[in-house]
């Protein structure tokens, strides 16, 4: 079988708090992605998922104790030196982050933004070469008139552009891998589909394969193939988008698709999970996700469920059996495609 581009075993990140306690931010990730391929990570707010993200990347503060293997095209990064990490970011892998506006300097212009992380990595090219590659890259992601954008400033630009502008400056040494954290977090809906169009062009043409990190179902359905589910730093539940969708094994993925809202839906009200994702310190014994289960047995209070094969796709519940297919999440997905 041909290697994946991305392969995370094991991936573990732990912090220590100032009263010297270790608390495990993330417990044992696997996670493989394919050339090609767009593979969404989802999750409420402080499952992990961003975490996990800046792990890979090598970007975490030094009081995270990072441990596993992460594997880009067969070479491992977990250990690697920063100055190796520095060649490996911006080149090998591109990185899309939440907040578009926190990750442009506003004291630099669009054009000289982008051609520095083309010149950082291609000590060769000269400036002006590097200029046009950037109004090429601003072509790329569809922004308009981009000889006259690339002179303009980050506040001259609206923030689906600002965002285009990332996405551009993530694709200038045409990456084998893109990151995208939350792409499309607090852009209105024609906005997010223009951005969501894109990242598929860019996964099709150039055959990049995309991590998708995100809390919307709805996005997942109608761009990634694959799928992992996380909640208090672990995978709950893993596989393809259609088989998850159409029968999901952990009570958790279950309710994220119950508040799914479509045409047609028979209940006038959306369900929602009851309670809140336990912060990092104060995460239940056994099934982190039990307080807020409807399917909890007194197991589910003492054991830690293990990710295991339960039909086509993972489950780490100790009831998945039990559950039946919701075919009706299904088509509240399909309806968002």
């Amino acid at each position: 079988m041909r290697e994946p581009l991305l392969e995370v075993r094991d991936l573990k990140v732990a912090f220590r708090s100032h009263g010297r306690a270790e608390f495990q931010a993330v417990c044992g990730i696997n996670l493989d992605v394919e050339r090609g391929q767009m593979h969404a990570v989802v999750g409420e707010s402080g499952s992990g998922k961003s975490v996990t993200m800046l792990a890979i990347m090598g970007l975490l503060s030094p009081s995270a104790r990072v441990s596993g293997s992460v594997r880009l095209e067969g070479e491992e990064l977990i250990g690697k030196p920063e100055r190796a990490m520095r060649r490996i970011r911006g080149a090998r892998i591109g990185y899309i982050f939440q907040d578009p506006m926190s990750a442009l300097n506003p004291l630099l212009t669009i054009g000289d933004q982008i051609a520095e992380a083309i010149r950082l990595h291609d000590r060769k090219i000269t400036r002006r070469s590097a200029q046009e590659r950037a109004v090429e890259l601003l072509r790329l992601v569809a922004i308009p008139m981009a000889e006259q954008r690339a002179l303009q400033y980050p506040h001259e630009f609206s923030g689906g552009m600002r965002q285009r502008v990332v996405i551009a400056m993530s694709m200038a040494n045409e990456p084998s891998l893109l990151i995208a954290d939350e792409p499309t977090t607090a852009l209105d809906v024609t906005i997010q589909a223009q951005i969501m169009e894109l990242l598929e062009r860019l996964r099709a043409e150039k055959g990049v394969g995309i991590v998708l990190v995100t809390h919307d179902l709805g996005v997942v359905a109608g761009a990634a193939s694959a799928v992992t589910i996380m909640y208090a730093g672990r995978v709950v539940e893993q596989g393809s988008v259609d088989e998850v969708f159409a029968w999901p094994r952990h009570p958790y993925t279950r309710g994220l698709l119950g508040s799914l809202p479509h045409p047609g839906r028979p209940k006038p009200r959306l369900d929602a999970i009851p309670g809140a994702p336990p912060p990092i310190t104060m995460r239940p014994s056994g099934c982190a996700f039990h307080p807020r289960c409807a399917f909890a047995v007194e197991r589910c209070l003492t054991e830690i469920p293990p990710l295991r094969s339960v039909g086509p796709s993972l489950s780490a519940c100790h009831r998945a059996e039990e559950l039946p297919p919701l075919t009706s999440a299904m088509e509240a997905a399909n309806a968002d495609r």
